[in-house]
Parts: structure tokens; sequence; C-alpha cells
């Protein structure tokens, strides 16, 4: 079996298309490679996908920015295979052969998502483990009622923004916003929340001239917080990083600080867009929303399958000569990980039309020790955010033709760029300010005697919201992933011991005024 990359030793070499062919810069490259970048790659992936899959399989080869070789594998058992064996195919990209040979130069477009960094997505074994289980514990500190109050209330006030005019880009209004502001929040940097930390994040993926200096951007944001958590520890998830037992160290901060913002920020924009294209273009899938024949976290998972927001995932990095789909891969390739042609190989969905219901076998968040762990927070600020516009603003239509409708893509997602829609104007309704993201540490309170510094939501153009409250003090619930609506209550801390003190009567009127307000 022989390599289908012309340039390498002992290559097969086929036509190359000649000075001034169309085919330069679009569909092909040396000896016919198909790239996966350029027009056609954007203009419709789908369409390659089918064409690679006809000519090569499971697993084809492609063409990379500056066609550089690797594999898309196409076929979901391989990808599962390739996911969840590390062992063959590592995660660690400095086992590339084109960087080890220079090939790959450091300014490469997407040098962004491949250059490795000290952090759990290029570590195999126990580096992984260590890096990963900071992340996870941590991640599970994260108060998951109180995160999905805070979407609704950002949600609430983002449509705020845009109530009164009567037309709205639900992409550049709503949907590349609000997970921007509640990651920043999460993360405890909400001051850091503006425009240009929104198209950073959205640039440093897209394989861009500027997205090595857009990485940069996010990073220096990303190592002051670092810095100033070190100093002033409060309740949010840079600090449970900085004081976790697994010790990491400033710069393995920052950079699982910033892999989780891009990888929350990209999939959850990309997610929520989706959504709500198919709520304004497909009448069934609206009919069965409004109707009550599916719930928004169902809608949301059917798109997980149709459109996955994150279309590939580049990649790992064979540790030793292997086979793969029939391809024989040598030590050193690059392979992507194919997350929508997986989704949708006719092997395991035959009909892409089916209801996928109640199944969560696609791979829109990969799989096997790498996937996603932040899925859960993804699908909480979506669930959330599309049902709080929707109920703001039921009379949505698209403002356009469905065929107006354009992408972005690059070889990790397809970015809609915009989705108008008109509704009747109507008046803004209040909304206030959540105090904390996480659960309190009782470890921590314990042994401080100042009180924890809280950080605020990020309130564009608005006044501050109150002064911090102190860790032992009676605080409003809040963070990012599921209710939402305003409530003065105290937190469960405070809460629960006064509780069993009270009558039933009481209690039942508590809860009464909580449902009343919108908790």
């Amino acid at each position: 079996m022989t390599t289908p990359f012309p340039y390498e030793s002992g290559a097969a070499r086929g036509p190359v298309p000649p000075p001034g062919c169309p085919a330069h810069g679009l569909g092909t490259g040396p000896g016919g490679v198909r790239r996966f970048y350029g027009p056609e790659a954007e203009r419709d992936p789908n369409g390659l996908y089918d064409k690679l899959r006809a000519e090569h399989g499971t697993v084809a080869p492609v063409l990379l920015h500056g066609d550089v070789p690797a594999w898309l594998v196409l076929g979901h058992s391989e990808n599962l295979h390739m996911t969840r064996t590390p062992s063959q195919f590592s995660r660690d990209s400095r086992r590339w052969r084109a960087l080890q040979d220079g090939t790959v130069a450091p300014d490469h477009p997407l040098a962004p998502i491949f250059t490795w960094q000290p952090i759990c997505v290029f570590a195999d074994g126990a580096t992984h483990e260590r890096q990963r289980g900071a992340v996870t514990d941590s991640m599970g500190r994260i108060d998951t009622r109180g995160v999905r109050r805070h979407v609704n209330r950002y949600s609430n006030r983002l449509v705020n923004d845009f109530c009164q005019e009567g037309r709205v880009d639900l992409v550049s209004q709503f949907a590349e916003r609000l997970p921007m502001m509640v990651m920043c929040a999460i993360l405890g940097m909400p001051e850091e929340y503006n425009d240009r930390m929104v198209q950073a994040a959205r640039d440093m993926t897209r394989g861009t001239a500027t997205a090595v200096a857009s990485n940069a951007y996010v990073l220096e944001a990303l190592t002051r917080l670092v810095r100033r958590r070190r100093r002033e520890p409060a309740d949010d998830f840079a600090t449970w990083l900085v004081e976790h037992p697994a010790a990491l160290n400033d710069q393995e901060v920052s950079e699982h600080l910033r892999l989780l913002l891009i990888a929350a920020y990209e999939s959850t924009a990309n997610l929520i867009a989706n959504v709500l294209r198919m709520v304004l273009t497909d009448p069934r899938f609206r009919a069965r929303l409004s109707g009550g024949h599916m719930t928004v976290p169902e809608a949301v998972e059917q798109t997980l399958w149709d459109e996955p927001p994150f279309t590939a995932v580049f990649g790992r990095w064979a540790v030793g000569d292997t086979e793969l789909g029939g391809k024989r891969i040598r030590a050193g390739d690059a392979l992507i990980v194919g997350i929508a042609p997986a989704n949708s190989d006719p092997v395991v969905r035959p009909d892409l039309g089916a209801d996928m219901a109640g199944n969560r076998a696609h791979l829109a968040f990969s799989g096997g020790p790498h996937e996603c762990p932040g899925q859960d927070i993804g699908r909480a600020i979506a669930d959330v955010g599309v049902d709080a516009l929707l109920m703001r603003l039921p009379d949505l239509e698209l403002a356009v033709d469905e065929s107006e409708l354009s992408w972005i893509g690059n070889i990790m997602s397809r970015h809609l760029v915009e989705l108008p829609a008109d509704f009747a104007a109507r008046l803004p309704q209040d909304d206030k300010e959540p105090p904390s993201m996480g659960r309190p540490n009782p470890q921590r309170r314990d042994r401080e005697v100042q009180p924890t510094v809280r950080h605020t939501a990020p309130t564009p153009g608005r006044p501050p919201g109150p002064a911090p409250v102190p860790t032992g003090a009676m605080s409003t619930a809040t963070a990012t992933d599921e209710s939402g609506g305003t409530s003065a209550e105290p937190s469960a801390v405070g809460r629960i011991p006064q509780q069993r003190g009270r009558t039933a009567p009481a209690r039942l009127w508590r809860a009464v005024s909580r449902w009343w307000n919108g908790d």
C-alpha cells in the first residue's frame, strides 16, 4: 500500500494541475489529493465528505493549509477506535513528522490549534490524568443550578438590547455574545468581556492571518487573571485550578483556562446559532418544539447530530506504523477526528432524516479519554439561552430567504455568518445582578480570615452591581446552567440550616414566592 501524498518519500505521484489552472487554490492539490481548506471545503463540506468517502472509504488523505498532508477519519467506528486508543494515536503534537522536518512553520495559520502546550489536550497517560483531573474536579464545583440562572439572566439582558428594534441578527447579537459573557463570568474575568474578546475567540481557530495575534490577546488576558488569583483567591474556576492539589503552575493554569474558554465558547456559539436556524427554517422542527412534542434540550441534541458545533478536531498523531480503515498510517502522520462525517456515516445512520431523540451516540464532543469535559456546560448554555430567547420572542421569523444564509468554514467548524430575524417590538424586562458561579468551598471558608473576593457579572454599559458578599454571609444564587430569573433569596449555604427550623407553611410560602419571582 502506497502513501497518497506526492511529496513524501516513496509516494505515489498523480497528475498535478498546471499553473493557472482553476484547480489551484480550489478543491485539489498535488497528486490530486483534496484540500481540506479553501472555497470548496467551506462552501459544501458535506459534499466534500461524500466525495472523500466515495473515493477512499472511511479514512481519506487530505491537505491542510499550505498543502500539508493529513488523514481525515470519516467512519463512525474508525473515529471511536482512534479516540479510544491513545497508545496508537497520541494527542502529543510533537510527534508530527511535518513539524520535525520543518514542513510546518511556527507561524502556520493552524499553529494556535496544534502547537504543543502543557495541557491535558496534548498529553497522554499519567500527565493527562493529573491535568484532566484538575479540570474535571474544578468543573464539578460549578453550581449547575446557578449556572442556568445566570444564563437566563444574561439571555434576557441581551434580548433587552434589541427587543425594541423589531429585528435582530441572532448570530452577532445573541449566539456569539451569550457564551462569552457566561464563560468570562465562570472563569472569573467578567471585566474582560468585550467585542475584542468575542472576535479574538472566533478568529484564533479559523486559520486566518491574524489567528496567532488573536491567540496572544486571549492568552495575555488569562495570564493576568491567573496572577491575580494567586494573590486574591475568589469563588471562580481560575481560583479552583490555581488551588487544586494537582499543583498546576501558572502556565498550565493559563493554558487550561484558554482551552476551556475557547472550546466552550466556539462550540456553544455555533450550537446556539444552529439550533435557532433549525427553528426558523424547518417548520416541522419548530412545530414539534412549540407543540410540546420536543423539548429544547431534545432540539439541542438533534442539532448535535445534524449540525455539530465542531465539524472536526485536529488532531491525533500516529505513535507507530499502523492501519486504520484499510489505510496504512505511518508513524508521525497527522489524523483529524471527523465529527460531522462520523455523525452522517451511513453505517450508523442510513436515514439522515430520522429522529435521533434519546440517542447520544453522536461524536459532537469527540470521544475517549479526551472527550470534551465541558459538554454539559455547553448544553446548559444552549438549552437555557434558546429557551429564554423563544420565551421572550416567540414570534421570531427569518427575515431573509433561507437561500441567502451563508457560512464561514474551517477545518474545525462551520460558522453561520448571519441569522436575521423579525419580530414584534416590545419593551425591555428588568434584570438583576447575580453574585457567584460556584458552590462554596467549606475548607477555604474555614481557614480564611478575610472575606472571599467574589466576581460580579459583566454588565456592558450598565452601572456596577452590588458590593461583594463575604463567604459566610447569605448571598444570592447564580451561575450558568439552566433556569435563570431574578431572585434575592439566600444561597443554599445560608438557607439549609434555617429551613430545618421553619414550619411547613413557611417553607411552602417561600417556595411559592421563589416560583412567582421566576426562580
